[in-house]
């Protein structure tokens, strides 16, 4: 496929996704194409789509090489069938999406593409950021700070970027004494709540506020859960194996001192 990147910019041996395009439109085709992919539409396909980038994750944090060439296929697929349905209605094609991205990509980078003088790495996603708001600014709106945070995002990672949206504005406490101060307000707050409309209200307050702590670490909130869960889910299995199928039948007591045993040993 024949794109708009700069000329500057090499490319020996450019993937040609032309045959899966292709494939898609057989997909595509009312008559003799695929009944499923002909009656899917942008919303059916999201699940999917968002389903795929997690699966592409999964396969680096298990540091799995084919099985991230496979789900990067599978993430790719998504882009194809997306564009198709966006053809199809007479929207834009995948060339135009291909084309938006090479001109976004040297559009962010001035340091490279244009000024040549590329600085280090801060300062790069320091002027990434802010041409990103001053195109917001230019096309939304919205001309909220906050603007353009998509609403499907994972909770978690919603609330990480609203806190540095918001923190870019001078709205942010100065230092860590706050963040954790503010945390024991609202697990007293949690604790005092009645109803559970206010139970999940104060829980919500909480996790946000957890949210800024680890933006104020610098830890990422997501990868930090995700983290602590896959450690929950090897201990608990090493629980499992080691009492058999007496495992349901141990008391609390028991369970609790064979889960200390697997923290030390594991």
């Amino acid at each position: 496929m024949a794109g708009h990147c700069p000329s500057d910019v090499p490319v020996a041996s450019p993937a040609d996704i032309a045959p899966l395009a292709n494939i898609m439109a057989r997909l595509r085709d009312p008559v003799d194409g695929c009944p499923w992919d002909v009656q899917q539409d942008f919303a059916t396909i999201a699940p999917y789509t968002i389903e795929e980038a997690y699966e592409v994750a999964d396969a680096i944090t298990r540091n799995d090489m084919p099985a991230l060439k496979d789900e990067l296929g599978d993430l790719l697929l998504q882009v194809v069938f997306h564009s198709r349905m966006a053809e199809e209605a007479g929207h834009f094609a995948l060339q135009d999406v291909a084309d938006a991205i090479c001109e976004k990509m040297v559009r962010r980078h001035p340091h490279v593409f244009l000024d040549g003088s590329t600085g280090d790495a801060s300062t790069a996603q320091t002027n990434w950021e802010t041409i990103k708001a001053t195109e917001r600014a230019e096309k939304e709106e919205d001309r909220s700070a906050l603007a353009g945070v998509a609403l499907a995002l994972p909770a978690l990672l919603r609330a990480e970027k609203i806190q540095k949206r918001a923190a870019r504005t001078g709205f942010d406490w100065p230092d860590l004494s706050g963040v954790t101060a503010k945390i024991q307000e609202e697990l007293q707050e949690v604790a005092d709540a009645t109803s559970q409309d206010e139970k999940e209200d104060e829980i919500g307050d909480l996790l946000f506020t957890v949210v800024n702590l680890a933006r104020h670490l610098k830890v990422d909130p997501e990868a930090a859960l995700r983290r602590a869960t896959a450690k929950f889910d090897g201990r608990f299995r090493a629980m499992e194996q080691a009492s058999g199928d007496a495992f349901t039948t141990l008391s609390l007591e028991e369970k609790e001192a064979l889960w200390q045993f697997v923290k030390r040993t594991a």
